[in-house]
C-alpha cells in the first residue's frame, strides 16, 4: 500500500474510504467549461421562450486537501455550482472529471456520490423529521450494505466525534435540536459517507456567531482528521478567508477571478473583487464606507451583457469591454492567482492595459 493509500485508509473510522487513483498531484476535481441554463418557459403550451444562464462556461480545479472558496453576490451561480459538482443536477455541457474519471464515461453518478457528500444551508429542511438522529446518519451506510449494527455503531462515533453525545442525542428527533447541533448532525451525516469531497453551501450562514465559529472550527479539525477536501459557499468574506485555501469569485454565472486566499486578499485584480471587498463592513467607526462600491443589481441572467458581463457596473469600463470576453490572465507576482480582465491583458486595446497581468493558459490548467 502506497503512502498515498495509508492516508485513505486513516482517513475515516469504520470502512476504507475510495482509493487516491491519480496521487496526491492530479487534482480532485477538474471543471471544464460547465454551462447550466434553465430554461424559461411561457404560453398555454409550455415552449421555451428564453434561460436563466445559471452557470455559463466555467472552468476551475480542486485540489487534493485543500478548502476552495467560492464568493459572489447571489444570483451569481455559486449553489448551480456545487449542485452541478455532487451531481444533483445534470450538466447542459462540459465535462467534470473526479479524480480522472470523467463523469458520464468512467464514472456513474452512483460512483460520484460515494465520493462527494453536501451540506446545505437549511440544516432542518435538510433532516427527516421522521427519522432520529442515529438512524438518520446510519441510513447512508446501510443503503450502501453496511449491516445494521455497524452502521448504528458508526452514527454514535460520528455523533461524538462532532461533540454531540450519543447518550443524549442518539434518539432524539431534528425538532429537538438547536440549529447548530442540526448542523453538527448534517456534518456526522456526510461523514458517514466517507466521503473524499464536502461541499458545504453556506452552511454556517444561518448560525449565530459564537455557533458559527464553534462548526467552523470543528470543519478544520474534520478536514485535517480525515484527510477531507471542501468546496465552501459563503458569502461572508471573513469566513471564507478562515476557512479557505484559494478563493474563486463568481459573477453572473462567470469565474472573475480565482488564486490562493492570501495573494486575493492582499491584491485584488478584477473590479468586481474590489467591490466585494469594499462592501465589507468596517470594524473601525473612523473608516466607515462613505459611497457604495457599486451601483444598480446585477444584469439578467436570462440575457447578460455582451463582452465583459461586469462592464455595466464597472468603473473602468471602456468600448472594449462591452464588444470582447476578457481572456483570462495570471497576476504578476502571485503564483496561481488569475483573473479575467482587459486592464490585465496586455493585448486587449484597454487604456489602462498591461500593468499588472500577462496572458495565460486556459482556467483550470493551475
Amino acid at each position: 500500500m502506497t503512502t498515498s493509500e495509508n492516508s485513505v485508509a486513516r482517513a475515516a473510522p469504520g470502512n476504507v474510504q475510495a482509493a487516491d487513483r491519480g496521487g496526491p498531484a492530479q487534482p480532485l476535481v477538474i471543471a471544464r467549461d460547465l454551462k447550466r441554463h434553465f430554461p424559461v418557459r411561457k404560453g398555454i403550451f409550455n415552449r421555451k421562450a428564453s434561460a436563466v444562464r445559471a452557470v455559463d462556461g466555467i472552468s476551475f480545479t480542486v485540489r487534493k486537501s485543500e478548502t476552495l472558496g467560492i464568493v459572489g453576490e447571489s444570483g451569481c451561480g455559486k449553489s448551480t455550482t456545487a449542485r452541478l459538482l455532487v451531481g444533483l443536477i445534470g450538466l447542459d455541457e462540459g465535462d467534470l472529471i473526479f479524480d480522472g474519471e470523467k463523469l458520464g464515461e468512467e464514472l456513474s453518478l452512483n460512483d460520484l456520490w460515494s465520493g462527494v457528500q453536501m451540506v446545505f444551508q437549511d440544516s432542518y429542511a435538510s433532516l427527516n423529521p421522521r427519522l432520529t438522529i442515529e438512524e438518520t446518519i446510519a441510513f447512508g451506510p446501510k443503503m450502501r450494505g453496511v449491516a445494521a449494527p455497524e452502521a448504528r455503531r458508526l452514527a454514535h462515533e460520528l455523533l461524538e466525534r462532532v461533540g454531540l453525545a450519543p447518550a443524549r442525542f442518539a434518539g432524539r428527533y431534528p425538532h429537538e435540536l438547536s440549529g447548530g447541533q442540526r448542523q453538527r448532525v448534517n456534518i456526522a451525516r456526510s461523514l458517514a459517507m466517507k466521503p473524499r469531497l464536502i461541499i458545504l453551501d453556506e452552511a454556517v450562514s444561518a448560525l449565530d456567531k459564537s455557533v458559527e465559529a464553534q462548526v467552523l472550527n470543528l470543519l478544520r479539525e474534520l478536514k485535517a482528521e480525515f484527510d477531507l477536501t471542501f468546496v465552501f459557499i459563503s458569502h461572508d468574506l471573513n469566513v471564507v478567508r478562515y476557512v479557505s485555501d484559494r478563493i474563486m469569485v463568481m459573477y453572473l454565472g462567470e469565474v472573475v477571478e480565482i488564486g490562493p486566499v492570501d495573494a486575493i486578499w492582499n491584491h485584488r485584480a478584477h473590479p468586481y473583487t474590489q467591490a466585494l471587498f469594499a462592501a465589507m463592513p468596517s470594524m473601525d467607526p473612523d473608516n466607515r464606507t462613505q459611497v457604495p462600491p457599486l451601483a444598480g443589481d446585477p444584469p439578467n441572467p436570462i440575457d447578460p451583457p455582451s463582452g465583459c458581463r461586469f462592464h455595466t457596473r464597472c468603473g473602468f469600463a471602456e468600448p472594449v469591454c462591452g464588444t470582447r470576453k476578457p481572456r483570462v490572465v495570471a497576476v504578476r507576482g502571485d503564483a496561481g492567482h488569475e483573473a479575467a480582465c482587459h486592464m490585465l491583458d496586455g493585448q486587449s486595446g484597454h487604456s489602462k492595459a498591461g500593468e499588472t497581468g500577462e496572458v495565460r493558459k486556459e482556467l483550470g490548467e493551475v
